[in-house]
């Protein structure tokens, strides 16, 4: 079973914001969203890829890092849950992110219970479904493995932001020549998780692709919500412990 955390309703769920300096009108969506529709929430989740690369705690030094860190603080001294759920792109965020910024560190998967106010919830950021993908999968394996994390970790924060940006390069390099389906969710690995877990609504990014699903498994029906990036516009999903309404940008 995965990790449980309790929460407060109205929650948002947010993923795939990709936050760079070279994206001011994300950060900006961003920042307005902060001081709107989440101060309205009682809890935030972030499902991966807030930011477009994450090269280690030690960074948060950078102004534009402290900046997102210092906003999201300000929401959780406002009384609003932050959860935050490491993605492919910031999977190095840690302990001292998480303090600066007021979070709570969410693992992969997590389930939500929110007490007697509604069913529990499933998240993930969704890359681990990608199953079709076998050299994704591979290369995820060695990154989220905690003693190449050390190694990667004691290099010089120069060294490890060049490594980074190779990896972007090469990374669009491959999305061009992979088959579309090979980057989306297999349905028997979410059939697994879903069953293993007692058969929850499901939230998840990482795919870009947003939408509703609604699986049959073993004859129980379980709808999957899969958040939409940020690139063109914000998106958001809500849940008041009795329905799920987005701000437009997932379709229904």
């Amino acid at each position: 079973m995965p990790d449980t955390v309790t929460a407060a309703l109205p929650a948002v769920f947010i993923s795939d914001l990709h936050l760079s300096e070279d994206e001011p009108e994300t950060v900006d969506a961003f920042l307005d969203f902060l001081d709107g529709p989440a101060r309205d929430a009682a809890s935030l989740f972030i499902l991966g890829d807030l930011f477009e690369y994450w090269a280690g705690d030690d960074d948060l030094d950078t102004p534009f890092n402290a900046g997102i860190a210092g906003a999201l603080r300000r929401l959780a001294d406002r009384g609003v849950q932050i959860h935050f759920m490491t993605g492919n792109r910031d999977l190095l965020a840690g302990e001292s992110f998480a303090r600066a910024s007021g979070a709570r560190l969410l693992a992969d998967p997590s389930r939500v219970d929110f007490g007697e106010c509604a069913a529990p919830i499933l998240l993930s950021h969704g890359d681990a479904l990608c199953t079709d993908d076998v050299a994704y999968q591979a290369y995820r394996r060695q990154v989220r493995d905690p003693e190449w994390q050390r190694g990667f970790l004691s290099q010089p924060l120069a060294a490890r932001k060049a490594f980074i940006e190779g990896l972007r390069q090469k990374s669009e390099m491959a999305k061009r020549e992979k088959a579309l389906d090979i980057m989306d969710v297999n349905a028997d690995a979410v059939a697994t998780l879903l069953r293993s877990c007692g058969y929850p609504m499901l939230i998840h990014g990482h795919t870009h692709r947003p939408a509703r699903h609604e699986h049959r498994v073993d004859g129980r029906s379980c709808v999957r919500w899969v958040l939409s990036d940020w690139h063109g516009a914000a998106s958001w999903l809500r849940f008041d412990g009795r329905e799920v309404t987005t701000n437009g940008a997932i379709a229904r």
